[in-house]
């Protein structure tokens, strides 16, 4: 079968999940997100006035001052709780084709940045730290929303939803629930059956709000999917 073929084979029968909507605008996280990025939160001083900023966790001790990004900073305290009425909001932007996390407190309208990172090079090392091997394997890029690839065996025509193994419906079935709790998703399976050695030849696309990845909680269970799904 010649490529052009099987391609316009695959792109009449490959099955494609969507969870309506765009990857959420924002998202708040708790306190001890911010640890789990591998940040501190600082009180401290910047350009010589109050104010609230992190570092990398563990680099900066109480008192230290240094200059970064045109900047002088100054270290007063370290915290080791949300400082009170203050929330945390974080979301994605797109400059240039690159994606960075965006990261701020609240208070009454009151804003303060916090953060402002690539969002690839912290993805990559939330996972790392977290042990979530599995989406570090299957990720393939960032932006605003986050593609996620697993590919096994030779490709070939697709099943239709009414043929595929048990495996595989779980497989829908679970990142179907994991992108209602992140509000969007989209899957695209392709599942070519088995090899002569019975092994489950497929190729999988799924792409997440990338904001939602830095939810612990949503990232735990992705990893736990695509393991699953072999």
């Amino acid at each position: 079968m010649r490529i052009k073929e099987l391609r316009e084979i695959q792109a009449l029968n490959t099955l494609v999940f969507e969870t309506l909507g765009k990857p959420e605008a924002e998202r708040e996280f708790k306190f001890g997100s911010l640890k789990k990025w591998g940040l501190d939160l600082i009180f401290g001083k910047k350009d010589g006035k109050e104010s609230y900023f992190t570092t990398e966790f563990g680099k900066r001790r109480k008192g230290d001052s240094f200059e970064e990004d045109g900047s002088k900073y100054e270290v007063l305290e370290i915290l080791d709780e949300m400082p009170k009425k203050k929330k945390l909001y974080a979301h994605i932007e797109m400059i240039n084709g690159r994606a960075y996390l965006y990261g701020e407190l609240r208070e009454n309208g009151e804003n303060v940045k916090i953060i402002h990172l690539p969002a690839a090079s912290m993805l990559m090392a939330f996972l790392k730290k977290h042990k979530l091997f599995n989406v570090i394997e299957a990720l393939r890029n960032v932006g605003t929303a986050t593609e996620l690839v697993k590919q096994r065996g030779q490709e070939g025509k697709p099943y239709p939803f009414e043929k595929l193994p048990n495996i595989a419906k779980r497989f829908l079935n679970e990142a179907k629930k994991v992108e209602k709790e992140a509000g969007f998703g989209r899957i695209a399976l392709s599942y070519f059956g088995e090899n002569k050695d019975k092994d489950p030849r497929f190729r999988v696309s799924w792409l997440l709000p990338t904001i939602g990845l830095f939810d612990i909680n949503i990232s735990e269970k992705v990893d736990k999917i695509l393991e699953a799904f072999n």
